[in-house]
């Protein structure tokens, strides 16, 4: 796909530009620095150029289905009409609830993707996101899943052989530590700094028995416990951080925008407000600079 990511490029290609719908945006870590890009049906768009600059998303009245296309009221699953998210194995509650994945059991939806996607290496990892907080990503997602996350700090701390097996181990560290961000003090910045290795041995010591009897459970050809992975820092494309944030959404605006104050996680951080692309999966849009 086309990459526009000159600014100058970026404003001529705008005039041209027909309605796309919005899905999450690509995010890269290049030399410790989130580089977005917004997938368009015109090509990918370099969104850091854009920070600086006004502009405005025009929700143009209409959500598809990012699985069938179909026209829908509402999203379902982060994106899917509701057939498409009853039937769809990315869309199961396993992929929020992975200790819950039922593939060994024969009934998962779609067992090719299961195989693809859950029965594969993952790695359970702390970050600073809102703080600390115990999260798991599949061994390609790295370092994406931590820019999605608004992580500024990240590091893995456990391999597995399965998705299945990540989610246990989060669970039982969960216990102890958040597995969730939270957005609104992610988005205001100023993250206290976090000694990730010391946290990280702090949990070895006090689930040590715990970890090995997962470790004993799974076997050890399928677990590894990592103590000697280096931290990933990552600094976002953020002129300035809001004071007090507030949440725009097209399920009550037709449109968002002003100055782009910055990116960080899956959201734009404009002047007036935020929004979170990620959320709007699906909504047909237009963009006007």
């Amino acid at each position: 796909m086309t990459l526009v990511d000159d600014l100058s490029t970026i404003l001529g290609h705008m005039d041209n530009l027909n309605s796309f719908n919005l899905d999450k945006m690509e995010v890269e870590l290049v030399n410790g620095k989130a580089v977005y890009r917004m997938r368009t049906n015109n090509g990918l768009i370099s969104m850091n150029e854009l920070i600086g600059c006004d502009f405005k998303i025009h929700f143009d009245k209409e959500i598809n289905c990012t699985n069938c296309g179909k026209k829908i009221p509402k999203t379902y699953s982060g994106g899917y009409c509701y057939p498409c998210s009853i039937k769809l194995a990315e869309a199961d509650m396993c992929i929020l609830k992975p200790e819950t994945c039922h593939f060994a059991n024969g009934t998962c939806r779609e067992p090719e993707w299961g195989l693809k996607n859950c029965m594969i290496p993952h790695y359970v990892y702390l970050a600073n996101s809102s703080g600390l907080k115990v999260g798991i990503t599949r061994t390609t997602q790295i370092p994406t899943r931590w820019i999605d996350q608004g992580a500024v700090a990240a590091i893995p701390i456990i391999k597995v052989g399965t998705r299945l097996q990540s989610g246990v181990f989060e669970k039982l560290l969960s216990s102890e530590v958040k597995d969730k961000t939270d957005w609104r003090k992610m988005l205001k910045g100023g993250n206290e700094e976090i000694d990730l290795i010391s946290r990280r041995d702090e949990l070895f010591e006090l689930f040590g028995d715990d970890l090995d009897d997962l470790e004993n459970k799974f076997g050890s050809d399928q677990i590894s416990i990592l103590e000697n992975e280096m931290i990933t820092a990552i600094e976002y494309p953020v002129l300035s951080y809001p004071e007090k944030v507030s949440s725009m959404t097209f399920d009550k605006l037709e449109v968002v925008g002003g100055k782009l104050q910055g990116i960080k996680g899956q959201y734009l951080i404009f002047d007036v407000g935020v929004i979170n692309i990620r959320s709007h999966t699906g909504y047909k849009v237009h963009l006007e600079l």
